[in-house]
């Protein structure tokens, strides 16, 4: 019936409206960084992802376009299915057609440098973002600038901000086996039961009535990037007072290391 239809196509549209925002954050990175090495990877994981309900969205728009016809309550919510689906496939092409070959050039950036280049855009939100430097046992890794690493990371910031009551932790270390970072906020903390799916796409990470749930997909691209650099990511709620969600990302150092996957990795040594 028209009524039916009506309603499923208002529900529709708002999931469009969902994707649509989770995208944004994507197309935001490809506008800031032209040059994106960590992505080549990730457009065909992003494109398998996203084909299927990208690919549902466009066939419900035209069938109700079929039923409603010129609706003037209902059509513009079948316009704005249309043109994100669009917006959409125009996104992942970019993706696919990333390439960043002959970039050998790229600045090299110290460690302690990229901690505040991750949490420098967080600042000012009302969360105190407070930088705890743990154990540092041999010269600081240096690496290439790795805009795949940079985003992940701070979009692992970014979703603890969200979830902040008041603060976000950020501790770093390393020593002759590993490179470490640990992303600590006071918030509520991941829900039990979902911890165990934390990055795969459309997968809330907070709990429904919170703000910065969304479709998980941002948490989806960041966790990607960063073990295609060769990180270990560790979902898991703080035991510490005052402390929810904990994200620790971990390199192997022997990884920065090989000269064989120099390309694949972010630090070297100094």
């Amino acid at each position: 019936s028209i009524t039916f239809t009506a309603i499923y196509a208002f529900r529709v549209a708002a999931e469009a409206r969902l994707l649509a925002n989770a995208l944004a954050a994507t197309e935001l990175v490809l506008q800031r960084e032209q040059h994106l090495s960590a992505l080549d990877g990730l457009a065909a994981a992003a494109a398998h992802e996203l084909g299927t309900p990208l690919a549902t969205i466009a066939l419900v728009a035209k069938e109700m376009e079929k039923a409603l016809g010129k609706d003037p309550k209902y059509g513009e919510d079948v316009t704005l299915l249309r043109s994100q689906s669009e917006r959409c496939r125009e996104i992942l092409k970019r993706l696919t057609s990333l390439s960043s070959e002959g970039e050998a050039h790229l600045s090299r950036l110290p460690l302690t440098s990229l901690v505040e280049e991750v949490t420098a855009p967080h600042r000012d939100f009302g969360i105190s973002i407070k930088l705890r430097p743990g154990e540092r046992i041999g010269p600081e890794p240096v690496g290439r600038r790795n805009p795949g690493v940079i985003y992940g990371l701070g979009n692992l910031v970014e979703n603890a901000v969200d979830f902040a009551r008041k603060s976000v932790t950020v501790r770093w270390s390393w020593d002759e086996a590993t490179v470490t970072f640990s992303i600590i906020d006071d918030g509520p903390g991941f829900p039990a039961e979902i911890i165990d799916r934390i990055g795969e796409p459309y997968m809330s990470t907070r709990q429904g009535n919170e703000t910065g749930g969304g479709l998980g997909l941002g948490l989806f691209i960041a966790k990607t990037l960063l073990e295609r650099s060769g990180a270990v990511l560790d979902f898991r709620n703080s035991s510490g007072l005052g402390e929810g969600a904990m994200v620790q990302i971990s390199w192997p150092r022997g990884v920065f290391l090989n000269p064989e996957i120099t390309s694949a990795s972010m630090f070297d040594t100094a």
